[in-house]
């Protein structure tokens, strides 16, 4: 089953940060928000992904060719410019990468990945959704049911509001 994630957004309410990334690659304990994202469902084995670029989208593509080589050990044979890696602990992912424009809105997206998500039940999620899902039961769910779409939302825990009161004599 294929997992499309929506990766095109401006991320304007993190502008300091997207100023120079796209919302996706805003990195989480020294991993971006797209790799975590990735990491949860290949735990329940989805492997295969489909990413609708937008805004700074080549960030992500310069991500995901240079991945395997940045989480390897390699050779370099300067005489010929050949390199060989070894010790590599990567996902066994495969990601199609599709631009879809930074204008185009959430439902052009899904639009345009739809080709490649094949004729089959897929997953779809955004690339700042990081929650805690079984996604095993969801699928379940969906399934159980026989409905087109499932979704999952997820509440944010409220904001703790901390209050500095001065008070002043009279």
């Amino acid at each position: 089953m294929k997992v499309g994630i929506l990766a095109g957004g401006y991320g304007s309410r993190l502008a300091e940060e997207t100023e120079i990334k796209p919302k996706p690659m805003v990195e989480i304990g020294g991993y971006p928000i797209l790799w975590h994202i990735m990491m949860m469902y290949s735990h329940y084995g989805y492997n295969e992904f489909a990413i609708a670029l937008g805004y700074k989208g080549e960030a992500i593509k310069k991500y995901m060719v240079d991945y395997h080589s940045l989480s390897s050990n390699m050779t370099v044979n300067l005489t010929d410019g050949s390199v060989e890696t070894h010790g590599a602990n990567t996902p066994n992912w495969k990601v199609d990468l599709i631009d879809t424009g930074s204008g185009t809105m959430t439902g052009g997206r899904i639009k345009r990945l739809i080709p490649y998500m094949g004729n089959e039940t897929f997953m779809l999620t955004w690339g700042d959704g990081v929650a805690t899902v079984d996604m095993d039961k969801l699928l379940a769910f969906h399934r159980s049911h026989g409905k087109l779409a499932t979704l999952t939302a997820v509440r944010p825990p409220a904001a703790t509001v901390i209050l500095s009161l001065t008070a002043t004599g009279s």
